[in-house]
């Protein structure tokens, strides 16, 4: 007996499909099913991201389930409904975020899938959050503790279970060779330019005459695309000649398209190996046009740019050939429409989410094509110090346009649009009258010109700047936002300082006076710290200073009583 009906012409259908299997005979540890009839804890539901992801990534599984509105009471599993997170679209979205502020490397959702099953002539709502499984040598954290399933409950992750997942051998595709390749399926013109761009590189007259002195089997050998005399895959992909690339299990290739207005096709090209060149065959393709606008409202005379910056480009797509997943098949896209770029490559996003790069200090946990990497990074054609994507959005920063966006929900693949006009007239004259506007806030501000959702502590930051009005769920950038910065103090008092800022005035406090409550030290910092802030996160902050600077040795208490302990400079 079926569990509930369903329109089979339904656009989702596969996922009521989908959860009639889970319902019927799923009964692994990645799969958890809650009525959740109406609210839930969220950190609970941390907690399950955390296990249901490790447990997925120890049965060598992509992800696992997180099912809200089933019930489990009784011998069989029925649909009960759920209201929970019911409303704007904006809810989920919104929770997704709120998840990945406390998860690994940011981690959140692949989606959260909302459907309505038919039982008994009721049409009820299902929420199916699909959970990806935990990245290889990485387990899944919440709060920075690790959790996995045991029966009905969630416990701590044994031991020996993370053990097993960072011992995981993180096996670099790029590097593996290329069975019956040699250097005869390689591209001699290929080469001649690959010898070409690595001096360049270099940049270094000994290192010039080292590479011209070499055979094309000892060069390719220096720069690891040939190994023990075998083609790698990254030596292929980079250098092929594109007679050959039936080598590969699927052969790698790049579709360039242009769409009209109307959404038509109007032309495409399909290009093939070697990629060291092609992406200027590409760009060939790409229409370029000035762009003529107005980003200061005082001024007479329009600004003239091309739509799109060449650098940014070349970096973006040479990012889609370092970073796509090619066991999975597929290939690149570059879609070309009227007023923006779209490029999208097979595999998923290693940083989960563009926020985290975007930080100053991000480093990425691990490179995807490890080998292929540091070649295009060797022929000058990405930059593997995580600096492109930053670069890339303040290029864009600095034309007044919008930021480029990720889309990253799908899990199996990573796409990128980027814009080659202006779309809201307030941003760009909020960036052209506030150049000093850091890229994170930068960032907030285009998201709200999209109308995506941004979290209450970050609409707060906005609103605290002047930059922005309106409710959570429908704020707009503010039109008068030119008159409220102009003074940098105040920004500046908005904004708050670095933390080695605040930590230098509670080192010369101590010196000062040897030692000081925990109160000394909130008096000491509380007016100094961003008015953004509300009263417990600037609790939270200068705890998180003070247990930053004891890791680092710098302080330490006087005593183990906490209650009547001072801190004191360690000796």
């Amino acid at each position: 007996m079926p569990y509930f009906d369903y329109d089979k012409s339904v656009q989702d259908v596969e996922y009521y499909e989908i959860l009639e299997m889970l319902m019927d005979r799923w009964e692994y540890e990645i799969v958890e099913f809650k009525e959740a009839k109406s609210n839930y804890d969220t950190d609970k539901i941390g907690r399950y991201f955390s296990a249901i992801s490790n447990e997925a990534n120890l049965r060598q599984q992509q992800y696992g389930w997180l099912i809200f509105g089933v019930s489990e009471k009784g011998k069989v599993r029925h649909v009960v409904g759920s209201a929970y997170k019911k409303g704007e679209k904006t809810l989920l979205e919104r929770f997704k975020y709120e998840i990945s502020r406390d998860t690994t490397n940011g981690m959140t959702f692949y989606d959260i899938i909302e459907i309505f099953p038919v039982v008994n002539g009721v049409t009820k709502r299902i929420l199916m959050f699909k959970i990806p499984a935990a990245a290889t040598g990485i387990p899944t954290d919440w709060k920075t503790n690790y959790y996995e399933r045991s029966g009905e409950s969630l416990v701590p992750l044994k031991q020996y279970k993370i053990d097993a997942i960072r011992s995981q051998e993180r096996k670099d595709w790029s590097k593996q060779i290329l069975e019956k390749a040699t250097i005869d399926h390689l591209d001699k013109d290929a080469i001649s330019l690959a010898r070409k761009k690595y001096k360049e590189k270099m940049n270094q007259e000994h290192i010039t005459e080292e590479v011209d002195a070499m055979s094309d089997i000892q060069f390719l050998t220096k720069v690891k695309l040939m190994i023990e005399g075998k083609i790698t895959h990254a030596g292929m992909l980079l250098l092929g000649n594109s007679d050959y690339d039936y080598l590969f299990h699927s052969a790698p290739s790049i579709m360039w398209r242009l769409y009209g207005a109307d959404g038509d096709d109007k032309d495409y090209a399909i290009f093939k190996i070697p990629f060291i060149n092609v992406v200027d065959k590409v760009f060939a393709k790409v229409r370029n046009l000035t762009y003529r606008y107005m980003p200061n409202q005082m001024t007479l005379f329009p600004m003239e740019t091309e739509q799109y910056n060449s650098w940014l480009m070349r970096e973006l797509l040479n990012n889609c050939i370092a970073h796509t997943n090619y066991q999975l098949g597929g290939r690149i896209y570059v879609n070309e429409f009227e007023d923006k770029i779209k490029f999208t490559n097979p595999g998923d996003f290693i940083p989960q989410k563009v926020e985290n790069v975007l930080e100053v200090s991000y480093n990425p946990p691990f490179y995807r094509n490890q080998l292929l990497a540091e070649a295009m990074a060797a022929f000058h054609m990405i930059d593997t110090a995580t600096l492109g994507i930053r670069r890339a959005y303040n290029i864009q920063k600095a034309k007044y346009f919008p930021m480029p966006d990720y889309n990253v929900s799908t899990g199996t693949q990573v796409e990128v649009t980027v814009y080659g006009k202006s779309l809201n007239d307030n941003y760009m004259h909020i960036l052209y009258d506030h150049p000093d506007l850091d890229l994170q806030t930068v960032f907030l501000l285009d998201r709200v010109q999209k109308g995506f959702p941004i979290d209450k502590v970050d609409a707060e930051k906005l609103r605290s700047l002047k930059l922005v009005e309106g409710r959570l769920n429908c704020l707009y950038l503010s039109a008068s936002a030119a008159k409220s910065l102009d003074e940098s103090a105040n920004y500046i008092k908005n904004k708050g300082f670095d933390d080695k800022y605040y930590k230098d005035l509670i080192v010369e406090y101590l010196k000062k006076y040897e030692r000081a409550k925990k109160k000394e030290i909130r008096d000491l910092l509380w007016d100094k710290l961003p008015n953004a802030l509300n009263d417990t996160q600037k609790e939270n902050k200068i705890r998180n200073l003070l247990s930053s600077m004891k890791r680092k040795d710098i302080i330490e208490p006087d005593s183990s009583n906490q209650q009547k302990s001072y801190w004191i400079l360690k000796k």
